[in-house]
């Protein structure tokens, strides 16, 4: 593993989609530069509000460990 490899870039999935991340100019690394008032999120895999392995999209769960899972960078 190269020292490259350890960094985190982001805790969330790259995959997981906002309203508020379509301004956002780098990864998000917090809940609040994800969520707006709305709170709606959704998988761009999928294109709905639950991803690939059927469990919901948001800041909570689409995190490192789950299966469908992909970091920012990869």
């Amino acid at each position: 593993m190269s020292p490259f490899e350890s960094l985190e870039i982001s805790p969330f999935c790259r995959h997981l989609c906002s309203k508020k991340l379509l301004f956002q100019k780098r990864p998000p690394v917090a809940a609040s530069e994800i969520l707006d008032a709305s709170q709606h999120t959704w998988c761009d895999r999928t294109q709905e509000a639950v991803g690939p392995d059927g469990d919901v999209s948001d800041p909570e769960d689409c995190v490192r460990g789950r299966g469908c899972f992909t970091p920012y960078g990869s």
